[in-house]
């Protein structure tokens, strides 16, 4: 078995993990993760009970009980270097013995639920619907550190071929949400689409205000490409790098988008905390 040693698995004096600050015993089977910390009591105010608040940097976590059944909630902050610490701090906890620092023999797997919002860029997709991604696609430099060819979703020759359709030179990475839980969130009757995760929200989203991006025309190339037969959808910050770190891991793992805006119109929603808070309600709804 493998041994974790202190400086890769840092574990606080109060046997929680480094910025999770979260033991264990704590992690129930399913968690929703949001990015904005301020919308983690907005979930949880639809739990039972909650039991435990937990607040380390931008990472809060409300526990507590939905219908008899344990159920968390936590904040990842914005992009998907956050997603990184998250996943992996998450996988620990149930997968490592925090006392022995040895690997489990038997694996855990959780349910993890993104609810989050996002931009189409179809002009199909209207402002103020929802959209399940069944797959996404990295931008950020992930791919460059970590083997995540276990979680691809696309071939190398598809994704090659979009690559160089919207002439993009860095590595790329793609992974796809759990089937099982596209199935339990059928009933939101959602657009299903592949989704783009940008390491920014300006330039990197075809955003400018005073800085001038080196490619401006990225979003129309992105939003004309196609992936084999597919689309791109919409475009956020994180789901890419959930997919593929829960398909790695061996978690499943789905993301819920609201979408605020459509950049192919540029229209914003009207009541933006409206739309996220009645995704929220729904989705919770359909966690058993």
């Amino acid at each position: 078995m493998t041994y974790f040693s202190p400086t890769d698995l840092i574990i606080n004096p109060d046997g929680s993990s480094y910025h999770l600050n979260l033991r264990p015993d704590q992690i129930p089977d399913t968690l929703i993760l949001v990015g904005d910390p301020e919308r983690v009591p907005t979930v949880s105010a639809f739990f039972d009970e909650i039991t435990d608040i937990v607040h380390k940097r931008e990472f809060v976590t409300h526990l507590g009980v939905l219908r008899g059944k344990k159920i968390g909630v936590l904040s990842s902050g914005i992009g998907a270097d956050n997603v990184e610490i998250v996943m992996n701090e998450l996988d620990a906890l149930v997968n490592i013995d925090f006392q022995t620092r040895l690997e489990k023999s038997v694996k855990r797997s959780l349910n993890l639920i993104r609810i989050g919002t996002s931009g189409s860029i179809q002009s199909h997709i209207p402002v103020d619907s929802i959209l399940i991604s069944t797959a996404a696609i990295g931008f950020d430099n992930l791919a460059q550190f970590y083997g995540f060819e276990s979680a691809m979703s696309i071939t190398e020759d598809v994704l090659a071929a979009w690559t160089k359709a919207i002439d993009y030179p860095l590595p790329l990475y793609a992974a796809k949400a759990s089937a099982s839980l596209c199935a339990q969130f059928a009933p939101l009757n959602a657009f299903n689409g592949v989704t783009l995760t940008a390491p920014g929200f300006y330039a990197p989203q075809g955003r400018t205000i005073r800085m001038q991006s080196i490619r401006p025309d990225f979003l129309e190339k992105v939003a004309a490409a196609k992936l084999g037969d597919e689309e791109i959808t919409n475009i956020e910050m994180e789901t890419a790098a959930y997919y593929a770190f829960g398909g790695a891991m061996g978690h499943e793992m789905i993301s819920l988008n609201a979408i605020l805006a459509n950049r192919i119109t540029n229209e914003f929603s009207k009541d933006p905390e409206g739309q996220i808070r009645s995704l929220i309600e729904k989705a919770i709804a359909l966690i058993a």
